[in-house]
């Protein structure tokens, strides 16, 4: 998990004594929000910015002591701290009910950025996680609606939110068994990885050598213990894709259908974008023509690239987190 302290983010000082306000009992779960106005997307360097935004807006507009959610996500997976894990939020309505969970806020619109990206939910499902992981905060999970008269979190994070709020996993990503690899994804903790599998934390830090504080990337390969303890062998090498041949294969006039292709690469890129939903199935023909770029030319916009950086032709970051998705591993 990505989690941007005040400090990075460049938060205001909080007012005291109310700013202060420490939680009097554990928090029941989690609230979801939205900002329930118009919001339009932006490169994740202009994200700490608008969070600031908000803070001020909440401060000098609405006379709050401080930004009045726990944690905010942006659409590119990231977690600003708000209030976070110890001073009563102010978003959920009422004193009572602020007490009662924390308020998690995903940066998505009533207009204009109406539906939270992948990363976003990634970012989303951790913020939940870290709350009651660290907070403490029981496993009730709802959206601002519940109990308070309001349309937030609006109808798609409502949806998500009554699901479970499940992370947006390739659909046919293989499904992880204990004692088998493990492809560490976006927002990934030891302790979710652990539930997801059904054996303890502890024992997958000790398999992997982990000390604390424990910390894993996206992309990173653990060995997972199997529910009695022993580790099964490693699984068959991932499929491997060399950036250099892909972006060559992009930049070059692609060959006429039904001819070799250039690089086999491609064709596993090209399953991973028909994954995502992003490339027609009849389209994956191992060249990467005109409907591959346009097709990865939105997976990067996706990742939150804009303008020229979202061109489709394969950069490292994106293609690396596309692999981490969807099972393949990407060498330079």
């Amino acid at each position: 998990m990505k989690l941007i302290s005040r400090a990075e983010w460049g938060a205001r000082p909080y007012r005291t004594p109310s700013g202060a306000t420490p939680y009097s009992r554990a928090r029941r779960g989690v609230k979801v929000h939205y900002l329930g106005t118009v919001y339009e997307d932006r490169p994740h360097t202009a994200c700490a910015a608008y969070v600031l935004k908000i803070q001020t807006s909440h401060m000098d507009g609405n006379g709050w002591s401080d930004i009045g959610y726990s944690f905010v996500v942006c659409t590119h997976g990231s977690v600003f701290e708000g209030r976070g894990l110890k001073r009563r939020n102010s978003a959920n309505g009422n004193t009572s009910l602020n007490e009662q969970d924390y308020a998690v806020l995903l940066l998505v619109g009533s207009s204009g950025l109406t539906q939270p990206t992948d990363a976003q939910l990634h970012g989303g499902r951790n913020a939940i996680d870290y709350c009651r992981e660290h907070g403490p905060a029981g496993d009730w999970l709802g959206g601002h609606r519940d109990g308070y008269a309001t349309a937030c979190p609006g109808d798609a994070l409502y949806a998500w939110v009554r699901k479970g709020a499940p992370r947006p996993d390739c659909p046919q990503a293989p499904t992880p068994t204990p004692g088998g690899p493990y492809t560490v994804e976006a927002g990934d903790t030891l302790s979710a990885i652990g539930r997801k599998l059904g054996v303890p934390w502890k024992d997958i830090a000790k398999a992997n050598r982990l000390k604390a504080p424990y910390r894993i990337v996206p992309g990173q390969e653990l060995t997972t213990p199997s529910k009695t303890g022993a580790v099964k062998p490693a699984a068959p090498p991932r499929p491997v894709v060399d950036l250099s041949k892909l972006t060559a294969a992009a930049l070059a006039d692609p060959p006429k259908r039904g001819t070799p292709v250039s690089y086999r690469g491609v064709k596993t890129v090209e399953t991973a974008l028909v994954r995502e939903g992003l490339l027609a199935p009849s389209l994956a023909d191992g060249h990467f023509g005109t409907a591959t770029r346009t097709a990865y030319a939105a997976w990067q916009r996706r990742c939150g690239y804009r303008g020229t950086a979202a061109d489709g032709i394969p950069g490292a970051a994106s293609l690396k987190k596309l692999g981490s998705r969807c099972g393949f591993t990407v060498t330079n």
